[in-house]
């Protein structure tokens, strides 16, 4: 039974249940009685083995990161938020520190506006989706909390679609950047991360489609690459033009069933933004040939056409990518 009394900085609550104790004083009576009947559920569910009194969200974070995120194609991403979800600082200490007993939707703002300075809304968004999820599991699955601590707790504005398309000029750039030269041999990694970008402008295929390819999923008879798995969980055939096939058969030759550009995610990214930098090119990322290579598409094929290329199943989506200028459209009313 709660005991709340009156003290001269507030409203003092006492609770002890089965041996366990705990306290805290609030500023009003409403308060402290509303605190008191959820931590007597508490207590009362971890005297059951409901729930852990000594558990912290890293406890959270690192037993979700072990046991749940290996079961996901983004492992690895979810690997390297959830190390930087636990690690930011609230209040003097780690956000990972925090028992999950004394979790309040209150430590999650505060956790969001210290990261919402770091990164974009977006960003924010998406890793309080993975924390939002690892805190459900918690509570359903492993009985380790008893309520939602983000259930009221609101998100970040997301960021505005981007609209960035690629020049011919920058395209030049960054490929002279990674040492490609049309018409020579292509055997650098920095010149295979070249191939890649201009194929991904070629055919709107995702970094990591790409670098899926092999000899097994690329027919270059019928001009048509198989993605077996792609972001949206199913499988896909993507249509490749003359140019898509003459890029491919730039790369070296690789044995049967290993990936044809033999490049890993973390090699081609940190190629291509060396590229950038030598270039002098500010404000690109990789995933902005998607935008440029849906814009030139959409010239070429119809919507249906376009989104079965791209894997959109709903056609709206595309126009997210479809980034052509007013006064190009304007050009070609006459």
């Amino acid at each position: 039974m709660a005991s709340i009394q009156k003290v001269a900085t507030g409203w003092r609550v006492q609770i002890r249940i089965g041996g366990q104790r705990d306290d805290r004083t609030f500023e009003t009576k409403a308060a402290a009685q509303a605190w008191a009947a959820q931590r007597e559920t508490e207590i009362r569910s971890i005297a059951g083995g409901l729930g852990s009194k000594t558990c912290t969200v890293g406890d959270v974070l690192d037993e979700y990161q072990r046991s749940v995120s290996p079961q996901k194609r983004g492992a690895r991403w979810e690997k390297l938020r959830l190390e930087v979800i636990g690690r930011k600082k609230i209040a003097g200490r780690q956000f990972r520190d925090i028992r999950l007993a004394d979790l309040q939707p209150a430590d999650i703002a505060a956790w969001r506006d210290a990261r919402v300075r770091e990164v974009s809304g977006s960003s924010v968004s998406r890793e309080m989706s993975l924390l939002s999820h690892a805190l459900e599991v918690a509570r359903k699955e492993w009985g380790w909390l008893v309520r939602d601590p983000m259930k009221d707790v609101r998100r970040p504005p997301e960021n505005p679609p981007r609209t960035r398309l690629i020049s011919a000029k920058e395209i030049d750039l960054l490929t002279a950047a990674m040492g490609y030269v049309e018409g020579l041999p292509v055997a650098l990694p920095s010149q295979r991360v070249a191939v890649a970008f201009l194929l991904a402008i070629e055919t709107a295929m995702r970094s990591g489609e790409m670098l899926g390819l092999t000899s097994r999923t690329v027919d270059y008879e019928r001009r048509v690459a198989h993605l077996p798995l792609t972001k949206n969980g199913g499988a896909r055939n993507v249509p490749l033009s003359t140019r898509a096939v003459e890029l491919l058969r730039m790369l070296p030759a690789v044995d049967d069933g290993k990936p044809l550009f033999n490049l890993s995610a973390a090699s081609r990214d940190a190629l291509f933004r060396k590229a950038k930098e030598k270039a002098g090119i500010a404000g690109l990322t990789f995933h902005d040939t998607r935008h440029e290579a849906i814009t030139r598409l959409a010239k070429k094929l119809q919507p249906l056409d376009l989104a079965r290329m791209t894997g959109h199943t709903n056609i709206q989506e595309l126009l997210t990518y479809y980034n052509e200028p007013a006064s190009s459209i304007a050009e070609r009313l006459g």
